[in-house]
C-alpha cells in the first residue's frame, strides 16, 4: 500500500476539488500558519495598488482591478486577509482561509471569490485549498452558484469523507460507499488501531504495518490486516 488515497474515485475527484484554483484562481497559497492568519482580521490600514505582474505581499489578498491603471498594463489592489472579504480571480489564498463564494460579475466583471477563515463544518467552494488537518466530508453539486461545494471538517474516529480528501496522519481508510457525498464516493477514515482492515492505497500511520489481504474488506474492494510494527 502506498501514501496515496485510495481508489478509482479519489483520482478523479481529487482533480475536480482542484479545478477553480487551477483555472479560475491562478493563485497560489502564502506562506503563513493559521495562528498568523487569524491575527490579520486586526491588522486594518489602506492598502495599495500595484502594477500587473507585480507580487502580492505575503498576507495579502487582491481585491480590485483598474484595466487603465499603470498607463493601461492594469493595476490590482492589495490589501490585508480579513474574514469574509471578497477577492478578484487570481488573488493568493493565504494560508487558514477557505474560499465559501462565487460572485460572476464581481471585481468588475473579472469574478469574484468570497475567502473565510476556516471553522469545523464550512462549506468551500470547488477549488478551495483543503486546510491542512481538516478533511472533505460533504459535497453538494448545485453549492457556490452551480460550481460545486465541499464541506471542511474536523476528523474524528470513523467519520466519512469524500474522494479526495485528505487523509490526516494517524487515519486509515477502512471503508468505501460508492454513492457518498453526493454521488462523488466516500470513504471511511478511522483512527490507526491494530485489527482494523485498510483499504487499497490506504496510508500506513508510522508504528503499523500491513499484514493478511481479505478480498471482502473495505466494502469489497479488498484491504490489509493493520498491526503494529
Amino acid at each position: 500500500m502506498t501514501d496515496r488515497v485510495a481508489g478509482r474515485g479519489v483520482r478523479a475527484v481529487a482533480a475536480s476539488v482542484a479545478l477553480v484554483t487551477a483555472v479560475a484562481l491562478g493563485g497560489t497559497v502564502s506562506g503563513m500558519s493559521v495562528a498568523e492568519a487569524k491575527a490579520g482580521w486586526s491588522w486594518g490600514g489602506p492598502g495599495k495598488w500595484s502594477c500587473s505582474g507585480q507580487p502580492v505581499a505575503p498576507g495579502n489578498v487582491i481585491t480590485d482591478h483598474d484595466s487603465t491603471g499603470c498607463n493601461g498594463y492594469g493595476s490590482w489592489y492589495q490589501q490585508p486577509a480579513k474574514d469574509g472579504i471578497w477577492t478578484c480571480s487570481g488573488s493568493p489564498v493565504v494560508a487558514g482561509y477557505v474560499i465559501t463564494d462565487h460572485q460572476t460579475t464581481g471585481c468588475r466583471g473579472m469574478g469574484a471569490w468570497r475567502h473565510s477563515l476556516v471553522h469545523n463544518g464550512i462549506w468551500t467552494c470547488s477549488g478551495s485549498p483543503v486546510v491542512p488537518g481538516y478533511v472533505i466530508s460533504n459535497h453538494l453539486r448545485a453549492g457556490c452558484g452551480g460550481i460545486g461545494a465541499w464541506q471542511h471538517s474536523l476528523p474524528h474516529d470513523g467519520i466519512w469523507t469524500c474522494s479526495g480528501s485528505p487523509v490526516v496522519a494517524g487515519y486509515v481508510i477502512t471503508g468505501h460507499m460508492t454513492t457518498g457525498c453526493d454521488g462523488a464516493g466516500a470513504w471511511r477514515h478511522n483512527t490507526a488501531r491494530a485489527g482494523l482492515w485498510g483499504c487499497p492505497g490506504s496510508p500506513i500511520p508510522a508504528g503499523f504495518r500491513s499484514t493478511s489481504y481479505a478480498a471482502w474488506a473495505c466494502d469489497g474492494l479488498g484491504g490489509w490486516l493493520l498491526a503494529r510494527a
